[in-house]
């Protein structure tokens, strides 16, 4: 009588773990990511790769849909014009642009370039963050490079703002500060004092996640260096714990 008991106790006690992974299961969204690329060669030289993700619900097509007009509009070369509908009709613009300075300009060996590639550079039940970089050339001394990062709540599909990521901004400063100066003096023998043009201390423009930590990025033009390239640096999830709201 007591085996049986224990036996049945037993049972019961699988069945609850089963059902709780059940559960834990549904509540973390996970994606599968398929791999897409567009290329126009015969004019400008355009070839953007980024991940789709091939989910058939709600929450995938709004992020599918944000990161290709984030994309389509890293190609647009005035403030005035809206962004297109799809990539595919924001690159034939950029090209039809292309084409009509070769027009007004035949003599001109200038060719111009546009190159996006696209990432998931962390995943969880919380998070998904998709970072951006994008390189234009339409004239110069040389093209012009960015990276931005998208970072999404997988049950909405809804972008996150920085102030849905972390508690405030000047809780995170420090840390970013302290990982700042100690990035510019080990790339730097005479790292000016000054790293923000006389104005006080600026966080990035975007924060992106990774699998180990927080992505920190500067841009050349974000800080007063005398380096022309980009700063970049990791900060461990385990020091940031007590002020990040999702990771």
């Amino acid at each position: 009588m007591i085996n049986r008991f224990v036996d049945i106790t037993r049972i019961f006690t699988l069945i609850l773990f089963l059902i709780s992974m059940v559960f834990s299961c549904e509540k973390e969204v996970k994606f599968t990511v398929e791999e897409q690329s567009l290329e126009l060669l015969d004019n400008a030289e355009i070839a953007i790769n980024y991940p789709k993700l091939n989910a058939s619900n709600k929450s995938s097509t709004l992020i599918n849909n944000a990161l290709e007009n984030y994309m389509a509009s890293q190609l647009i070369l005035d403030d005035t014009s809206e962004v297109p509908e799809t990539l595919l009709l924001a690159a034939t613009n950029f090209d039809n642009e292309f084409k009509t300075f070769k027009e007004a300009f035949p003599d001109s060996a200038q060719q111009w370039e546009a190159f996006i590639d696209a990432e998931v550079t962390h995943q969880s039940s919380e998070l998904l963050c998709i970072a951006v970089n994008t390189y234009l050339d339409t004239g110069g001394a040389h093209g012009n490079s960015h990276i931005h990062f998208l970072n999404f709540e997988p049950d909405s599909g809804k972008q996150y703002t920085r102030e849905e990521l972390i508690t405030a901004a000047q809780e995170l400063e420090p840390y970013v500060k302290d990982y700042l100066k100690k990035e510019i003096t080990k790339n730097s023998d005479d790292a000016p004092e000054d790293l923000f043009f006389g104005e006080n201390f600026k966080l990035p423009e975007s924060i992106g996640f990774s699998d180990e930590g927080v992505i920190i990025l500067y841009h050349p033009y974000e800080l007063a260096t005398y380096t022309q390239t980009i700063i970049e640096f990791t900060i461990p999830y385990e020091e940031l714990t007590s002020i990040l709201l999702h990771y």
